[in-house]
Order: structure tokens, then C-alpha cells, then sequence
């Protein structure tokens, strides 16, 4: 079995069932004389519906594993960190560590909401202030970093890490796009500042992006469909999810999008230390209840 189109074949045979219901991707460029595993694999991941930054991820992965292993095993999905070059936290320059369990996280729109699941005993929080004026969004975030002392919740702030900063909020979650948009001296500040970071990931090269500047958590989404923000990767699923939580076991893990109480067995299930939930506290008729039932679904 020595042809691209071989390898690629046996991978997808071995491996359809697992990732069905996810639409094939056009095939990217290999580089100039990439090895035969490299084309099979790449060729097999677009076909399994991986996007083009992913399945070259894997192809990646897939030959590295191989060279270790001495040969070529389509049945064996690349899983281990060593074949995609993670790094962990445990390494010079990481940021701040935060419990490898993180519970119940509640992401909420506003000061009031992180003060009343505080109260209600959510354990970690994130405001996601939406607002575009600068004394509003300062104010809020004041106001979270006050609600929540002496409750003993943790409070991240989505977005705002100079607010953050400058309120003494415990971390800062940011998106892949925040991320790319700060300096190397604004991602120097924030390391300094002793916040920790959460960062969002949608897939194999985002995953690997957060791993390279060594966060406190990696978020892990979205996991189910959301309505909530316009997303540029499909759902990622549970066989996907497992993946990645297996991959990315040195690190505290987040599973979000689009996840209410009906699935939290299967969340826990894959692995993963917390799971995000927005609409199903913000939108629930009692949201304090709710958030009991959901720690009592998470400690089951």
C-alpha cells in the first residue's frame, strides 16, 4: 500500500463511520515532494470533512506518528501530542495555571447576571460584555470583579484584558481572532500581568495555535449548532470533541456551543473538566435553579 490514493482509501474505510455526517472538503496543495502518507491523509481528512487548516494538521500528524511507529496503520487516528507538535503547559512563559476542573462555567452579558450566579454558586464565570462604548465596558467589568468577591467564583472577562487587567479580575478569555490581533508586546503585558488565559479553538490548527503560547485553559467548541455568534466552522460534535480532549490532555478543558442539560451526560463523557453553558442560564424561567440542577448534573 504504497500509493496516495491507497493510503487515503484505507483511512477512510477505517475511520467514515466515526466521523460521518460532516460534508467533504476540496483537497488542499500538498507541498512540493510531500511523502505519500502526507497526500493519503491529507486527501482522507478533506474527504472525512475536515477544513483545509485541519486536515493538513493531520497529515502532519499522520506522518510523524508513522515514522515513530515504523509503518503506516490506517486504523490508527493520530492522538498523541508528540505527532502534532503540542507543547503543554508545563514549559517556561505559560501563563497563570487555574484547576484542571473548571466546573460550571456560566458565560453572561452583564455585571448583574455574573453577581446573581455568583450568589447561586457557579464556580467560574465569564462576562461577554457586547457593548461598544469604552466607559460602559469599563464600568461593567469593575462591577463583575466586585460582585464576585467573597463567593469564591472565578471571573474571566471575554475580550476587555486591558479592563481586566486594570480591575483585577481573575483571567481573560479570548478569541482566535483577539488572539492574532495582539503584539508581541501586548501578549508580553498581558503574560506579565498575572491574569490567567482562556482561549477558543475550533479544530486541530486553532487547538495547536493556543497550545503555542501556553494558556491556563483551551475552550472547545462549538460542540453543538448556536445561535448566539455566527461561527465560521461547522459544529464540531462529540466524536470530534473526544478527539481533541484526548489530545490536548495536559490542559484544562472547555466544552461549549449550544450545549443545555440534556446533553451534559454525554459532555462528560468525553472527558472534558467543564462545560460553558449561556442560553441555558440566561434563558431558563428560574436561573438560579437551573444553575443547581446543572452542578448537580456535572458532579453526577
Amino acid at each position: 500500500m504504497n500509493s496516495a490514493a491507497a493510503l487515503a482509501q484505507a483511512i477512510v474505510t477505517a475511520h467514515a463511520a466515526r466521523w460521518q455526517g460532516f460534508a467533504a472538503q476540496p483537497t488542499p496543495p500538498s507541498p512540493a515532494h510531500a511523502s505519500s502518507i502526507y497526500q493519503g491523509a491529507l486527501a482522507a481528512c478533506s474527504q472525512l470533512g475536515f477544513i483545509a487548516a485541519d486536515a493538513q494538521c493531520l497529515a502532519q500528524a499522520w506522518e510523524r506518528q508513522s515514522a515513530r511507529l515504523g509503518q503506516f496503520d490506517a486504523t490508527l487516528w493520530p492522538a498523541d501530542g508528540r505527532d502534532f507538535g503540542v507543547q503543554g503547559r508545563a514549559r517556561a512563559g505559560a501563563f497563570p495555571a487555574c484547576p484542571a476542573q473548571l466546573g460550571l462555567y456560566a458565560v453572561l452579558p452583564d455585571a448583574a447576571w455574573v453577581a446573581r450566579m455568583a450568589r447561586a454558586g457557579v464556580p467560574t464565570l465569564q462576562l461577554r460584555c457586547k457593548s461598544e462604548e469604552a466607559a460602559v465596558v469599563a464600568q461593567e467589568v469593575h462591577a463583575a470583579v466586585t460582585a464576585v468577591q467573597g463567593t469564591g467564583a472565578r471571573l474571566f472577562i471575554n475580550d476587555h484584558w486591558r479592563e481586566a487587567i486594570a480591575a483585577g479580575a481573575y483571567g481573560v478569555h479570548l478569541g482566535q481572532e483577539d488572539l492574532d490581533a495582539l503584539s508581541a508586546a501586548e501578549l508580553a503585558a498581558l503574560r506579565a500581568s498575572g491574569l490567567r488565559l482562556g482561549l477558543s479553538t475550533h479544530g486541530y490548527a486553532e487547538m495547536l495555535r493556543a497550545d503555542a503560547v501556553a494558556p491556563s485553559y483551551i475552550a472547545l467548541g462549538a460542540v453543538f449548532p448556536t445561535t448566539l455568534k455566527k461561527m465560521a466552522t461547522a459544529p464540531q460534535g462529540l466524536a470530534r470533541l473526544t478527539a481533541y480532549v484526548q489530545l490536548l490532555a495536559g490542559y484544562p478543558l472547555v466544552a461549549i456551543g449550544g450545549i443545555g442539560a440534556e446533553q451534559f451526560g454525554a459532555i462528560r463523557a468525553t472527558g472534558v473538566g467543564s462545560i460553558a453553558v449561556v442560553r441555558a442560564l440566561v434563558q431558563a424561567p428560574e436561573p438560579e435553579q437551573q444553575a443547581q440542577q446543572l452542578l448537580q448534573l456535572l458532579a453526577a
